[in-house]
């Protein structure tokens, strides 16, 4: 392992974005941190989004215009993108640059809404040609990619509410933003499995979860979710009601049904939470022989059950860092020790480290994002203490966080560059901060 610790940031004039108050904050939370080590992996992470990933122009109208790239990936995801700009939201309100960047980002994400609500990714370019243009469903000029993922609409209101809790005198949001909150309302309502619903997705390609079974998957019956045909990790859903993701839709249908600019819409805002938080109540929680009454992963209405995680979020493993539920909520203490125990098919424990990936990988690939996110989700000093050791373990020496590794050899890992994992990190290591600062002390 290195000694030494040189940045991997880009250049000064070589980064995307810089924010004064971000910078401010990085070397504040780097002075608390006592291990050299993780104060290295944090000053590489943090700021990773904005060195990186930040394409920010202006619209035919003049105003800001803000894509976000994933990192190796040159598309804009809108989950991806609300989480990956997240830990900065906070300090928004004291750097003018970066509030101008975030609006164009909101600005940028409604546009996105607006040219097609079942898209999961969008091209820099929403002019440009369609990336996946020989799929079998109605692709549109700039999207990147159309997966319908529930949370990709809820990572819109998720940003919008966020933004305006800080930044509440701002103007971004106008009839455009409107127009795509309604047609949030919408699709949701049209995924609700009461009618046919409009959508149909398939994919030639040898994996099963990049497609649908005949463009529409398996039948639900309707109970007040609404159907996700695919998952945060862009995969197939077996059961298309997707409970952690059914659940942010809860949390952000009344968040934004809270801003005055949302007034004409708060009604139909309150009333399809209730229906959805109705249907999780009444479908999404099943009975474990060992571990008691749990929330599935996914459902389908008729009975149906998968019982298991996946490491992207929303997960069920982050249904309190998503606002759902207390940490301390029985069901979900119930539900969290059967996801961190190999009674979830996706939770995997070898040399390298243990924790909980998903079928995007395969089996015994971990996803540090599930180590970030129990860490996020424990008041457990001993448990998080263990989980930043598990990450420092794992970076394979490259100082920036990965999509998965290997359960028994952690330099065997996927995706160098992913900008949303680094944010992640970040956020995780500036709550301890203000929470539990004394856990920084430790040298590791």
């Amino acid at each position: 392992m290195n000694t030494t610790f040189p940045s991997h940031r880009p250049p000064a004039d070589e980064r995307r974005f810089c924010s004064e108050a971000v910078e401010h904050k990085l070397i504040e939370v780097k002075a608390a941190i006592s291990d050299p080590e993780l104060a290295w992996l944090f000053s590489n992470c943090f700021p990773n989004t904005l060195d990186t990933t930040v394409l920010k122009g202006k619209n035919a109208g003049g105003e800001t215009d803000t894509c976000i790239i994933t990192g190796d990936i040159h598309a804009m995801w809108l989950r991806d993108s609300t989480n990956q700009i997240w830990p900065y939201l906070p300090l928004a309100a004291e750097d003018p640059e970066l509030q101008d960047m975030l609006e164009g980002l909101i600005r940028r994400q409604a546009d996105c809404v607006r040219t097609d609500p079942y898209a999961n990714a969008f091209l820099p370019d929403l002019d440009a040609p369609p990336h996946w243009a020989s799929d079998f469903t109605e692709m549109r000029a700039g999207v990147h990619e159309r997966k319908f993922e529930v949370d990709s609409l809820c990572a819109f209101l998720r940003l919008s509410a966020g933004f305006y809790a800080v930044c509440p005198e701002t103007k971004v949001f106008d009839e455009r933003w409107m127009e795509a909150i309604q047609l949030v309302i919408q699709t949701f309502r049209a995924e609700q499995g009461v009618e046919e619903s409009p959508y149909s997705f398939a994919r030639e390609f040898d994996r099963p979860t990049e497609s649908l079974q005949d463009g529409k998957g398996f039948p639900v019956k309707a109970c007040g979710m609404v159907k996700s045909y695919f998952r945060p990790s862009d995969d197939a859903t077996t059961f298309h009601f997707l409970v952690p993701a059914n659940a942010m839709a809860v949390v952000n249908l009344r968040a934004v049904a809270a801003m005055p600019q949302a007034a004409d819409v708060a009604g139909d805002l309150l009333l399809l939470a209730e229906e959805i938080d109705a249907g999780i109540q009444s479908q999404g929680k099943v009975k474990h022989a060992e571990f008691g009454e749990i929330y599935a992963y996914e459902v389908d209405g008729f009975g149906s059950s998968w019982v298991m995680d996946d490491a992207n979020i929303p997960s069920l493993l982050g249904l309190p860092y998503l606002g759902y539920c207390k940490i301390e909520d029985p069901l979900y203490q119930n539900t969290r020790r059967l996801l961190w125990s190999e009674n979830n098919p996706y939770f995997a424990r070898g040399k390298a480290g243990e924790g909980i990936g998903g079928p995007h990988v395969g089996p015994d690939w971990i996803w540090p994002m599930s180590i970030m996110v129990k860490a996020l989700t424990t008041d457990d000093d001993d448990e998080i203490v263990a989980c930043l050791r598990q990450l420092l373990n794992t970076h394979a020496e490259t100082g920036f966080m990965h999509e998965a590794f290997q359960k028994d050899d952690a330099y065997r890992f996927s995706r160098k560059w992913f900008s949303w994992a680094n944010s992640l990190f970040g956020e995780v290591i500036i709550k301890l901060y203000h929470e539990k600062p004394q856990l920084l002390k430790q040298r590791f």
